[in-house]
């Protein structure tokens, strides 16, 4: 029989629920699989009644692998619990952003950078939803022609922010409807008929820059492998549920033409390519959200830079751009160490 894994999943929310459900949907051989969160309790998780436990060090004994399926900004799980894990024999797969830049963890996206996988010490980071969602299209065509600058506009669903955005949406659109005025709560601004440029704090050492713009430079240079790759980001919150999109304006070291930057992509695992400007054919949130592969369209030269490309991709955040993303690259470690 094949080996059946002790799975754990630090986490109850949008993330942790979505894990469960991937997990089920794609048959992970699982022999058991245990909830842990801040308190005890019995809670219906993706359809199911799970037991949940209180997070411990101990509580990481015999399992091996913990997924930390905390949000973005969602600090203290893994710093408290990770390398207490690995210490136990576990490998951890953390959603956070922790670790992602240290030294020691790999930042792996498994259609991207499997190899990163081969060095891990234990702890093993998912990048941010933005960067995965992007260098999805991204990695395959830098294989071909060598990426040199990226220029990033996204439009982010409020489902990045956890439950409380999401039911901050759907008030203001009841308010809405009732002829109130919505209130912010999760948020600084009403989100409802209107959109956030900002979306995590200042970065400090890159003024002007907000940390989520910050994730899509310092990751994408590490999961690409090249310090020398520009990134300029700017990050916007949208009243959409779920599924983001990107606009991508990428300059490349070599020519690359549409037609070949279409026919890369529909090669590419995890890619569907939806793009037929006549037609009004093009990646949205809309279509893509619940999709396990991200969409690409828009696909055209920019004749205003030498080797210039601009198009359009958009992926759930939450399965993609997190949970399934984290389930893939135990999938992936697995396979590789067979």
């Amino acid at each position: 029989m094949a080996k059946q894994y002790r799975i754990g999943i630090v986490g109850t929310g949008a993330v942790g629920s979505e894990m469960l459900r991937i997990l089920r949907q794609r048959n992970f051989p699982c022999a058991d699989i245990r909830f842990m969160a801040r308190s005890a309790r019995t809670e219906e998780i993706a359809g199911e009644t799970c037991e949940v436990v209180a997070t411990t060090a101990e509580a990481f004994e015999g399992l091996d692998f913990a997924f930390f399926a905390g949000t973005e900004g969602a600090k203290g799980a893994s710093q408290l619990f990770g390398w207490e894990a690995v210490k136990r024999g576990v490998t951890v797969i953390d959603n956070g952003d922790d670790f992602r830049m240290d030294p020691r963890v790999p930042l792996v996206i498994p259609e991207i950078n499997p190899e990163a996988l081969d060095q891990h010490q234990g702890l093993i980071a998912n990048p941010n939803c933005s960067t995965i969602i992007a260098l999805m299209a991204i990695g395959p065509l830098h294989r071909a022609a060598g990426i040199r600058r990226i220029v990033a506009a996204t439009y982010q669903a409020v489902s990045g922010s956890g439950q409380s955005a999401i039911r901050e949406l759907e008030k203001q659109l009841e308010a809405y409807g009732a002829g109130d005025t919505p209130a912010p709560e999760a948020y600084p601004y009403p989100i409802l008929l209107n959109l956030l440029p900002q979306i995590g704090g200042p970065k400090p050492d890159l003024p002007g820059y907000t940390t989520e713009e910050a994730k899509m430079l310092f990751e994408t240079r590490k999961i690409l492998g090249s310090d020398q790759i520009g990134v300029s980001a700017t990050c916007v919150r949208v009243p959409v549920f779920n599924s983001h999109a990107e606009a991508l304006n990428l300059t490349f070291d070599k020519p690359l033409s549409a037609e070949d930057a279409r026919a890369i992509l529909a090669q590419a695992p995890g890619i569907q390519v939806v793009d037929d400007l006549a037609e009004s054919q093009y990646p949205m949130p809309l279509t893509s959200n619940g999709k396990d592969d991200c969409f690409v369209g828009r696909i055209r030269v920019d004749e205003s830079a030498e080797n210039g490309l601009a198009l359009l991709v958009c992926g759930d955040n939450i399965r993609k751009g997190a949970a399934l993303n984290a389930v893939q690259i135990a999938e992936t470690l697995i396979a590789r160490q067979a």
